[in-house]
Order: structure tokens, then C-alpha cells, then sequence
């Protein structure tokens, strides 16, 4: 399992990309454990960007006991899921050339039992930092 990649698509997966870092460890260990599908799935991901380095990089920041997206991290997460076989110029695009790129489009929980307990957990992420 790639650790940067995981990292990206957890904090995605939050409404608001804002997580703490007790629900990034929770969410990383079910991902650990569910089978080789996601470690293979990440692998893969890592590979369209070896040199990946979410802090250095400013695709994800620190902040208030947690850790958010930042617009240049989803720009990356989106072009790592959605880079084909196109042109070469599209092959050799790089962390910097995201960065100017628009915002990704958010992902959308796909049922209403995901919307809720997304918001279930945001409203217990934003308690446990003002509680910091």
C-alpha cells in the first residue's frame, strides 16, 4: 500500500478534505486490511507520479490536529485516476503544471448512507479540534 496515495484519496473522501489524524489512522487501517485489490490499486497510482511527496509538495497541509487536501492535491489525485495513454506532452505533465490546473471536481458520495456518515464524521472532526 502506498502511504502518500492512501493519504490523498482518505482525505478526498471527507467533505470538506479536513480530517484528524485519530480518523486518517482508522481509515488507513481498514484500508490496509482489506486485501491486496487496494495495496495494487495504489501501487499503481504511485507509479504515474514517482516522485509524489504530499508535504513538499503542498498537496496536503497541517493543520489544527489534522490534515487537509489542498486544491493543487485533489488537481494531482484527479490526474493520477484519470492519466491515459494520451499524447506524450500529457504523460510528461508535471506537479507544477497541476498546479495552475482548475480545482478537480469533488466526488460525491454515492448513496445517502455515505453522505451521512461523512457528515457524521466531519462534525466529530471539527469537535475534537475546537476541543484541541
Amino acid at each position: 500500500m502506498n502511504f502518500q496515495v492512501t493519504v490523498l484519496k482518505i482525505l478526498v473522501s471527507y467533505p470538506d478534505g479536513f480530517a484528524v489524524v485519530a480518523d486518517l489512522k482508522r481509515d488507513m487501517a481498514i484500508l490496509a486490511t482489506s486485501g491486496r485489490d487496494w495495496a495494487e490499486r495504489t501501487k499503481r497510482l504511485a507509479a504515474r507520479m514517482p516522485d509524489l511527496d504530499i508535504f513538499s509538495q503542498a498537496l496536503v497541509e497541517r493543520l489544527n490536529g489534522g490534515w487537509r487536501i489542498t486544491e493543487k492535491g485533489r488537481a494531482v489525485l484527479d490526474f493520477m485516476e484519470n492519466r491515459s495513454s494520451g499524447p506524450q506532452r500529457e504523460r510528461d505533465a508535471s506537479v507544477e503544471d497541476l498546479a495552475t490546473a482548475g480545482p478537480a471536481p469533488r466526488l460525491l458520495a454515492s448513496t445517502r448512507v455515505g453522505r451521512s456518515q461523512r457528515l457524521q464524521r466531519r462534525r466529530a472532526a471539527r469537535a475534537r479540534a475546537k476541543a484541541s
